[in-house]
């Protein structure tokens, strides 16, 4: 035997076992489903590929934001200027803790200077409504960034309530179908009924792929959100804590009266 008749006597086997896999594939099942289950499959695919690029968005959020709150609270609890941790926080925007200091301070700083000449003065008497007025814009923004936080986890959320029961309605139409041809065909044997039940069936375990792991990241994020939201409220406590005691000594905050 030469090399020329060798060759594909080896192969052979490979390509027949091949044509099997394929022919058995998922894939080829889908293809020849109904329209109606392709249609609920297409959604579902959709569906599982937005959930999938929020999933990786979120986690480089919240990897990002985590390690930036932590260096912020490192500078802020080492007793940094608060001029300095100001023009740190440019550097991170991830962090919705850094990002609330910012907002604070900036609000701070208009208090400030709209305050009259002689403000150190007028502190006492006026202390109360600069830490009404405070509390007010660190309020907005723990909103603000809780509302970044959230962005898109509704998606998540829609998607594993919701995709198991779409490809439920996708197997229950592609067994209708299938009782369907077996009234035309009038025979109910296993070979005519199991290639369409079979191909139905895909349907709810392609909304169950959809489902499982946007639940699963929900989760997930829902809690980190929760940890971070947390993490801002004690942080504005703190900082309002802090401005108060300056403000009721009738202090003002130093890096304010050099600018």
């Amino acid at each position: 035997m030469n090399l020329i008749t060798l060759v594909p006597a080896l192969f052979a086997p490979a390509v027949v076992s091949l044509e099997t896999v394929i022919g058995s594939d998922i894939i080829q099942m889908i293809l020849h489903a109904g329209l109606m289950v392709k249609f609920v499959m297409f959604v579902l695919f959709l569906f599982s590929i937005i959930s999938w690029a929020i999933i990786f968005s979120k986690w480089r959020l919240f990897n990002k934001a985590n390690h930036e709150t932590a260096y912020f609270f490192e500078l802020f609890w080492e007793n940094t200027p608060l001029s300095r941790i100001y023009d740190e926080c440019d550097d991170l925007p991830y962090s919705p803790v850094a990002q609330l200091f910012r907002s604070g301070y900036a609000e701070l700083k208009r208090l400030t200077k709209s305050s009259t000449p002689n403000a150190s003065a007028d502190w006492n008497s006026s202390g109360q409504p600069i830490l009404d007025n405070l509390e007010r814009s660190l309020r907005k923004s723990a909103i603000d960034q809780s509302n970044v936080l959230e962005r898109a986890l509704s998606f998540l959320a829609t998607t594993g309530n919701t995709a198991p029961f779409i490809g439920l309605f996708g197997t229950v139409w592609g067994i209708m179908q299938s009782f369907r041809g077996i009234g035309l065909k009038g025979s109910a044997s296993l070979a005519v009924v199991a290639p369409g039940i079979s191909e139905a069936l895909i349907a709810t375990a392609a909304g169950l792929a959809a489902a499982i792991p946007a639940v699963v990241a929900f989760n997930y994020f829902n809690r980190k959100a929760l940890v971070l939201q947390s993490e801002m409220d004690t942080f504005a406590s703190d900082f309002l804590s802090l401005v108060g005691r300056r403000v009721f000594k009738g202090e003002m905050m130093p890096e304010e009266t050099d600018e």
